[in-house]
């Protein structure tokens, strides 16, 4: 009799991002092997000892129900696979016994079989919102132990359900297709980041870790009015369901990977656009934008407002609109500001983004 459903399913979408990994790392270790080789006066086999070790991939657990199904399906496909797991928790520091907690699943990420694990305790600024400030800290706490561990890739738990909500809230941002993409199922740099259960809902993850014993915690902030998360979690879609039925989850997730897909092709499209309309000296033309597309032509003007020193995160689809009204509405309005302190203004038929 095999495993029941749930947990069948976790194992799976877990076996095909190791599945995956592997393969890159068995690219890499042959690009790496091949120059070492164009690199020494003799080639020669390299010795067990010096054979590149099998990858180690982290899995970053909160204690939830989603990341403990996570982490208890990469103990278990890992090792057949002939991969090393660990798992990394964050301490926010943000309620009471936050660090006793943290320990109590350091020890249940040990029980499952993953070396190494650890917890790591972090101070969660206030930039950018509660939840954003939360989010950045744990990202770089993850991009830390990530590089000091050496590890290929670190799975995170975010479920359909996860993603229906964040298409939600980049709707109501009205920040374009690409906040409607989603999460994507890989990113981060060189792809750290990994994210099997995109397709999976979040009761699945949970009747996975019952049938199996595990222990969840439920944070107690995912059920707290405060958050706007939280609110969409529990008002929102439930009230979405209501009104239009069932199916809106899936619809959305849906909507996430059509939308991902066409900004995928738009940026491809502005990436190979961006040097034709740029003069010798390496200044925007604004004749030549104002003739691309406003989806290509925005996305040109947003890379380079990033690239002047314009925090991403910062930098709305308004800041965008207001910078492509110096191409398509151009009545001598003064310099735009935008976020980080860079100015945006047209001169001479050129339009400069720069430092102020």
């Amino acid at each position: 009799m095999g495993p029941h459903p749930a947990v069948a399913a976790i194992r799976l979408a877990v076996r095909r991002v190791l599945h995956d990994l592997l393969i890159d790392h068995s690219r890499i270790t042959e690009a790496a092997m091949t120059a070492a080789t164009a690199a020494t006066v003799e080639a020669r086999e390299p010795s067990r000892n010096e054979r590149t070790p099998s990858p180690l991939v982290l899995v970053a657990c909160s204690g939830g129900a989603d990341s403990m199904a996570l982490a208890s399906a990469l103990a278990f496909e890992a090792p057949k696979l002939g991969i090393r797991a660990g798992g990394i928790t964050v301490d926010h520091g943000l309620q009471p016994g936050s660090d006793l907690r943290a320990d109590e699943v350091v020890l249940r990420l040990r029980e499952l079989g993953l070396e190494p694990a650890e917890s790591i305790a972090v101070t969660v600024g206030r930039e950018g919102g509660p939840e954003a400030a939360a989010r950045d800290a744990r990202y770089a706490a993850l991009d830390a132990a990530a590089e000091r561990h050496g590890a290929a890739a670190v799975l995170l738990g975010h479920t359909r359900d996860d993603q229906a909500e964040t298409v939600l809230l980049g709707l109501a941002r009205g920040s374009g297709i690409r906040s409607l993409s989603g999460m994507a199922a890989v990113s981060g740099a060189d792809g750290r980041y990994r994210r099997p259960f995109l397709h999976i809902d979040r009761q699945t993850a949970r009747k996975a870790c019952m049938v199996q014993s595990l222990p969840v915690w439920d944070d107690p902030h995912n059920a707290d009015p405060a958050y706007t998360r939280s609110r969409l979690r529990h008002e929102g879609l439930p009230a979405l369901e209501k009104a239009l039925g069932k199916g809106v989850v899936e619809a959305l997730a849906r909507t996430a990977q059509l939308s991902r897909d066409d900004a995928d092709a738009l940026d491809s499209w502005a990436s190979q656009a961006e040097a034709s309309v740029r003069d010798a000296t390496g200044l925007l033309e604004c004749a030549k934008l104002y003739a691309l597309p406003p989806a290509v032509r925005r996305r040109i003007l947003r890379r380079a407002a990033i690239e002047a020193g314009a925090p991403a995160g910062s930098l709305f689809a308004r800041h965008i609109e207001e910078v492509d009204r110096l191409i398509t509405g151009w009545r001598g309005q003064g310099a735009i500001n935008l976020p980080g302190k860079v100015v945006a203004q047209r001169q001479g038929g050129r339009l400069v983004i720069r430092q102020g």
